[in-house]
């Protein structure tokens, strides 16, 4: 009978099954689902704005990091990845993450358009004050997701702390019941990369034996927390458009010389702007001031420069109030702007306007500007986007601008606009069709100055305003070289990296775990063994059931 083996199903258990179960177990419990260590994610960053001007640090000054993440309310310490909203960190909060934290993810809203005006107003202060200073930690932005938001609503519910924890069974449970994330972004380390700053220009020459020249420039790249998400539709796609419909419609009227304007008309585009305080205008304007040839800026009416001019009606301003009969003063009062006078403080970092590079160098010079003050932090934010109501407004200012300049230039007065308002309005009508072509092209390239200055300059969208510009007049294009020894600005890659983020579960629940196995297997492994005498003792009584029947 099968009762006679039972010695040798004994020893089968006693000798050979707990070896195999100590074996399995783990295999089982490493290789389950259940697996407490997985990867979750993996996304596409945005790298900080990292650059020194004057050798002076900004931004972001390291990349690569391994940290535990937690919500604003449950970090505490340098091993922490602080994981938030933009629009729900306060800059008190980012100011502490700053000096204590070991990274800092910000994720931005799932619809600019559903902000309020108070969210808008908070994400552009917060932008001026992650800029002020550098920053030694890494701090990264990613665009909405579902995945993301998830990861946010579970570290702001993971982590319960033990004061709000009725008991300590409570919060023991909580944390081992808690799921963590392990986020890690592995990026080259910031080195400074070599840039070639661009300008654009070209002119319309004047009537003969007229020396006068009036200057229009403006800055086409943008600036923002963000290098990789630096719009600028309104600073400074805005001032860019404007300049190339202005050159379109007054080089139809220099066309002929029977309606060829007096002044010669130069028409300027530069390639970095107040973010590094216009450091292109500066070398284009010692190389034609400086130079043995300076004869395209001998006799200078005026500068204007257009900067932000999409977000309302336009003020002009100066370093120096204009004169009454001056040029200047004639713009301003035919464009009917008021004004706004700010001197030039050379110990400042940055310039405020455009102009007061060509003031410094003696020119006339003023900018039209939407914004009232040069601190406005529109100027510098990743919300700077496309929308209808600032093309109708980009359209209304061009317009505008360009009645005034020829108003000026022609010497016409108002009486003699009215008269010939038909004749007039059809000449210096502006092209919608290719203003609100051009601004919303211009306002979905990121144009910050490591992609702008690192874009070869006839590619991008270096090369795509040379091309327009040329269809009016002969441009030349001049690059600039940055002194490497004393170099008055530097920018740093990497703008954007992968970041991956991994499921995990707190340190407490692997010990817990580890307890909970070693506890399994000891039962298994001593009812194992006592398994062959519980038998023996079974098998008795069973045989001894049979002997009585």
């Amino acid at each position: 009978m099968w009762l006679d083996q039972a010695d040798g199903f004994a020893e089968i258990f006693r000798g050979y099954l707990p070896y195999y179960l100590l074996v399995v177990f783990p295999i089982f419990i490493i290789m389950s689902p259940a697996n407490p260590v997985a990867a979750s994610h993996e996304f596409s960053v945005y790298r900080m704005q990292q650059y020194d001007l004057h050798t002076v640090p900004h931004g972001c000054r390291s990349a690569s990091f391994n940290l535990e993440g937690r919500s604003l309310s449950s970090w505490s310490m340098s091993r922490h990845c602080v994981v938030a909203r933009i629009q729900d960190i306060t800059i008190d909060q980012f100011v502490e993450i700053r000096n204590k934290a070991g990274a800092l993810l910000l994720v931005l809203p799932k619809n600019d358009t559903l902000l309020t005006d108070e969210q808008i107003e908070h994400i552009k202060l917060l932008e001026m004050a992650m800029m002020q200073q550098e920053i030694s930690i890494p701090v990264y932005f990613a665009e909405w997701s579902p995945d993301f938001e998830d990861i946010i609503k579970d570290l702001q519910h993971s982590f319960i702390t033990d004061d709000k924890s009725g008991t300590a069974l409570e919060a023991m449970f909580n944390t081992v019941s808690s799921n963590g994330y392990q986020i890690v972004v592995s990026s080259p380390t910031p080195a400074k990369m070599d840039t070639k700053p661009v300008t654009l220009h070209g002119k319309l020459v004047g009537r003969s034996g007229a020396a006068q020249t009036i200057v229009i420039a403006a800055h086409y790249d943008s600036s923002s927390v963000i290098p990789e998400l630096s719009f600028g539709a309104d600073s400074n796609a805005s001032g860019a458009v404007a300049v190339l419909e202005l050159a379109r419609i007054f080089s139809r009227l220099y066309s002929t010389a029977a309606v060829r304007g007096g002044p010669t008309l130069v028409f300027m585009l530069t390639s970095t702007g107040h973010s590094l305080n216009y450091f292109a205008t500066k070398k284009w304007l010692e190389e034609h001031l400086d130079s043995v040839d300076a004869s395209l800026l001998q006799d200078i009416s005026f500068v204007m420069c257009l900067d932000s001019i999409s977000s309302g009606p336009l003020t002009m301003h100066v370093s120096k109030p204009p004169k009454a009969g001056s040029p200047a003063q004639s713009m301003k009062s035919r464009i009917g702007a008021p004004l706004v006078h700010k001197k030039i403080n050379l110990a400042d970092e940055l310039l405020a306007w455009h102009h007061e590079r060509f003031s410094i160098r003696r020119m006339t010079a003023f900018t039209l500007s939407s914004l009232q003050s040069y601190k406005d932090p529109s100027r510098n934010t990743l919300l700077d986007r496309y929308s209808e109501s600032s093309f109708r407004s980009i359209a209304k200012n061009i317009a505008t601008t360009a009645r005034a300049l020829a108003s000026h230039i022609y010497n016409l007065t108002e009486e003699e606009n009215d008269e010939d308002s038909a004749l007039y309005d059809d000449a210096l009508s502006v092209d919608e069709a290719s203003i609100k072509h051009w601004y919303k092209f211009l306002s979905t390239q990121p144009r910050s100055p490591q992609i702008i200055t690192a874009t070869p300059p006839n590619g991008g969208v270096t090369g795509a305003l040379e091309r327009a510009l040329s269809r009016y007049m002969e441009v030349t294009v001049t690059s600039h070289a940055v002194d490497k020894r004393e170099p008055e600005y530097a920018l740093y890659p990497p703008t954007r990296a992968q970041l991956f983020v991994y499921s995990v579960k707190p340190a407490v629940f692997d010990l817990i775990l580890t307890l909970a196995i070693i506890a399994y297997l000891s039962v298994v492994y001593f009812a194992i063994q006592l398994f062959p005498r519980f038998y023996e003792e079974y098998a008795k009584i069973v045989t001894g059931k049979q002997k009585i029947n």
